[in-house]
């Protein structure tokens, strides 16, 4: 397969050309328009907004069936204080029932990647990573002992993360990421208990690796974590299924 990386195609021209079996990642295909194109068994995963095909607009029709099929999902549109706290409530047990899943399958099931996405621990690592950043740093506004060392970044963060107090070689066993990641679900919980409208209406500075002269309020920032717990959950059970079925490569 060629490597394509790192190369700026905005507003390229392609014709008459054959991408099947084509893998993108972390591509930006914003405002593509493709004309006479043959697309059958493609799989489609990201941030999907304004997208037609065929003169129909596709969004709205995933969004009703994705919180068809996953009530909890349909939670997320409530952004009031309420709305968030039944949202983290039925996303920890959502996320509990899948970690009695994980307990229960084989030994090394946590390590495991499937089509180089990251494994269970990692994906664990991450969300710890976006609760510093969203719940800590955000919402609460603090300065000082904000970031677990060993959170995982998304790739467009990896050079920056040493700055906020990451470590790119960090190896936390399982357990310890389980523990942590448990304690900061527990403090999206407690933070919502005690705060009132007014002060998640209050202004809040997004995580320093966001453009900080955008606006954003601390119920926001909160929803932020709970959507990327929605998100994370899905991709996780995804590779969960993947790998009960034979497939996933150790890492």
């Amino acid at each position: 397969m060629r490597h394509i990386n790192g190369e700026d195609w905005r507003g390229a021209d392609i014709r008459h050309a054959d991408l099947s079996g084509a893998q993108f990642r972390e591509v930006g295909l914003n405002g593509v328009r493709m004309r006479g194109v043959e697309l059958a068994g493609a799989d489609i995963d990201g941030y999907i907004h304004g997208l037609r095909i065929n003169g129909v607009e596709v969004q709205p029709l995933v969004e009703a069936e994705l919180n068809k099929r996953y009530p909890e999902r349909a939670l997320l549109r409530d952004r009031t204080v309420s709305g968030l706290r039944a949202a983290a409530e039925a996303f920890d047990r959502m996320w509990e029932a899948t970690y009695e899943r994980v307990a229960s399958m084989a030994p090394g099931t946590v390590d495991v990647s499937v089509d180089e996405e990251w494994s269970f621990a990692q994906t664990l690592r991450h969300l710890v990573l976006c609760t510093d950043g969203w719940l800590r740093w955000g919402a609460q506004g603090r300065r000082e002992d904000v970031f677990w060392p060993a959170g995982v970044p998304h790739s467009a963060l990896a050079a920056e993360a040493p700055g906020i107090g990451i470590d790119p070689d960090a190896a936390p066993s399982y357990d310890e990421v389980l523990g942590v990641r448990r304690g900061r679900m527990r403090e999206v919980r407690d933070f919502l208990a005690t705060v009132t409208p007014e002060q998640a209406g209050s202004p809040a500075a997004p995580p320093p690796w966001m453009d900080q002269s955008e606006p954003f309020v601390v119920a926001q920032c909160v929803w932020v974590v709970l959507t990327e717990e929605w998100h994370h959950h899905s991709y996780a059970t995804r590779d969960l299924d993947l790998i009960a079925a034979g497939s996933g490569s150790s890492t």
